[in-house]
């Protein structure tokens, strides 16, 4: 019984140092997915997402996984958001877009938001 109550303390508390760690942000899609910045003219799929400049880092983020949840609304309306998360792989930079912004292939946005919204609100964290 003690050793339950343990685990699920571990847990809750490896749940909220997640949540904790995860960058609030904003994103938004694009459709031509090559060539890249990352691969050039591999194709990579469509579970990934452009990196803005920063987070790129010289290709520094190339391959790397970001876990991505949509959280709100940026603009009026109705709360676009579908629930879930979704896992994306960096694979070319956004050179429009500002700190903490991912700009997402549109499956992936779509799989995590109405894209009528265009821009939403996100937290993600690395995986």
């Amino acid at each position: 019984m003690a050793v339950e109550r343990i685990i699920i303390v571990a847990l809750i508390a490896s749940s909220l140092i997640s949540m904790a760690t995860a960058t609030a942000g904003s994103a938004t899609f694009y459709t031509e997915y090559v060539p890249s910045a990352c691969y050039e003219y591999n194709d990579q799929g469509t579970m990934i997402a452009a990196a803005n400049p920063s987070l790129f880092n010289n290709k520094a983020a190339c391959g790397k996984s970001y876990k991505v949840k949509c959280t709100g609304a940026i603009n009026q309306g109705p709360n676009p958001c579908r629930g879930g998360t979704i896992t994306v792989k960096i694979v070319d930079l956004c050179p429009g877009c500002g700190k903490n912004q991912l700009d997402l292939s549109q499956p992936a946005f779509s799989m995590i938001a109405n894209p009528d919204a265009g821009r939403i609100r996100i937290h993600y964290t690395k995986v």
